[in-house]
């Protein structure tokens, strides 16, 4: 039997409830536990997929190729525990399927209400996919008093009371802010945001206190008395120096114990803890530190490369060594005083990661070519890869080498892709077509060749699967000048059209890749592109 916990926040929006559902994940995987995490998001998209990453962060997809929030990339990182479609679920996939059932007839004439449909539709995604498990956390996003979250509240306040006594449980994540001009920790807001909660039908067992400053004994006796739980159910949450030392401070201060307590448990297992032991332990002693440089896109808001960023710092834990990541707005390369060499020449490694549109591409595609002739060690990942085949293109004679997401063009490097083939049988799309939902969209195997760096890289493996997220793909007709010119095409798709990896023998460390490995890095398991990405710029790091 499944038990339920459900994680909501108050207050304010940010607070880390995604973060502290994977601790809370981890902390009772450590204890022997099977564990899964779903997202509720409460927006109207049907998925994150065609929302800015300025709006939102970036999407994190899945092996089953569902589109869904960041924080099941925090939940995948922190448990080891492959996301899937049914683990993500917003208002508007809701709303779509309930209003696609009505337009076929199958509510037989009933009037299609919030209650019960839309809130049955939620806690059927809640049970849904459960055998096996014995706790599922469901975070439910935004912020209690939301109106678009309300449905969702509902639904939770209806499950347990439909569920067993002990099968459920409601952690709420909230904040306790401290007034320097007062010189006091003020627990108001939280008061005021459990009394919310409570006239919603919902009332919380755990508090997960979010401060900057510790909170005494004596406000947490406050706290607990007007929010009607426990003074050991209070929970400090201070902030932690970084997100992979939380699972080991939530423990120390007894978030676990108290969840199992709460669920009559009595007999469980000392947690495991280990691998966080050894985490934390490469975190926070690295034996030396390299400098990268990431020429992107989006790089005003670092969640849009969440996924990224973390890949990165595990790469630094594989190879003991900090990684201090610099961002660099490619659009600065295409200015008149944008000096390239300024910027590039004290990194020891430069990464392209993915994007979509033309804005900031030649900023991109002069970082690559600098990465080439430097010999600095290059990592190109999506629209990274495409963008050193078209540098590479235009290196061999083909000054005209660009993108057709670009607009017309005479030499496409990089095109449209037309057609692929997945599980279910062969892929169309074609231009002009809608954009949510039809990119080449999950898990892909690859072949490798034998005696390519990549896979060495992968440990000798002539296949593998990697998640992908794109639309537009590097066109095969040009393989034969790029490999002729040094651009080696070492990873293709099974049937041999799609190209997958590219790289430079005779160069350092210059590898492209069509894939997000990002999406796949883990704390305790560092992508192997990532670990040998790192240990090149340890290497470059030695020489400059």
């Amino acid at each position: 039997m499944a038990r339920f916990i459900f994680i909501t926040g108050g207050v304010v929006s940010s607070l880390g409830k995604g973060l502290m559902a994977a601790s809370l994940a981890a902390l009772l995987q450590a204890r022997g536990y099977k564990v899964r995490i779903r997202k509720f998001d409460p927006y109207l998209n049907v998925d994150p997929g065609t929302m800015s990453p300025y709006q939102h962060g970036e999407v994190y997809v899945t092996d089953d190729g569902a589109e869904t929030d960041l924080d099941l990339g925090h939940y995948e990182r922190f448990t080891g525990v492959s996301a899937k479609q049914s683990d993500n679920v917003t208002s508007g996939r809701i709303y779509q399927q309930i209003i696609a059932r009505e337009r076929r007839g199958d509510y037989l004439g009933a009037t299609v209400q919030v209650i019960p449909h839309v809130t049955d539709a939620i806690k059927q995604f809640a049970l849904a996919e459960t055998e096996g498990l014995d706790f599922v956390l469901c975070e439910i996003g935004g912020t209690v008093g939301d109106i678009e979250s309300l449905p969702f509240m509902e639904a939770i306040r209806q499950l347990r009371n439909e569920l067993e006594p002990l099968q459920t449980l409601s952690v709420h994540v909230t904040l306790v802010p401290y007034i320097a001009a007062a010189g006091e920790l003020k627990t108001k807001p939280t008061q005021h945001s459990v009394r919310e909660l409570a006239g919603l039908g919902i009332k919380p067992d755990i508090l997960l206190c979010r401060s900057e400053h510790p909170i005494p004994d004596g406000e947490r006796r406050k706290i607990a008395q007007f929010c009607n739980v426990r003074a050991e159910a209070v929970i400090p949450a201070l902030d932690a120096p970084s997100i992979y030392s939380v699972p080991l401070q939530y423990h120390r201060e007894g978030l676990d114990t108290q969840v199992l307590r709460s669920f009559g448990i009595t007999d469980a297992a000392d947690p495991d803890l280990s691998r966080w032991e050894d985490v934390t332990d490469r975190y926070f002693h690295p034996e030396g530190e390299v400098t990268v440089g990431v020429v992107g896109k989006y790089v005003g808001l670092q969640d849009a490369y969440k996924s990224l960023n973390e890949a990165l710092v595990h790469g630094g834990m594989a190879n003991r060594v900090k990684v201090n990541i610099r961002w660099i707005d490619a659009e600065v390369f295409e200015q008149d005083d944008g000096d390239i060499t300024s910027q590039l020449e004290p990194l020891h490694a430069i990464l392209v990661p993915g994007g979509f549109g033309e804005r900031g591409s030649e900023g991109k595609i002069a970082s690559v070519r600098f990465a080439r002739e430097r010999g600095v060690p290059f990592f190109g990942i999506c629209l990274g890869m495409q963008m050193a085949c078209i540098e590479g293109a235009r290196a061999a004679g083909h000054t005209a080498a660009s993108s057709t997401e670009f607009g017309q063009t005479d030499e496409p490097v990089v095109g449209i892709i037309t057609e692929w083939m997945t599980e279910e049988g062969l892929q169309q799309r074609e231009a002009g077509g809608d954009l949510g939902g039809t990119m080449r969209l999950g898990a892909y195997p690859a072949k490798l060749a034998g005696n390519s760096h990549v896979s060495a890289v992968y440990h000798g493996a002539t296949e593998i699967s990697e998640r992908h997220r794109h639309r537009y793909e590097v066109n095969v007709a040009y393989r034969e000048a790029l490999e002729k010119d040094g651009l080696v095409f070492s990873g293709m798709s099974p049937d041999g059209l799609l190209p997958e990896i590219v790289e430079r023998p005779d160069h350092p460390w210059f590898v492209g890749v069509q894939f997000h490995p990002e999406l796949k890095s883990r704390p305790f398991e560092p992508h192997p592109l990532f670990d040998g990405f790192i240990a090149a710029a340890v290497r470059q790091s030695r020489l400059v």
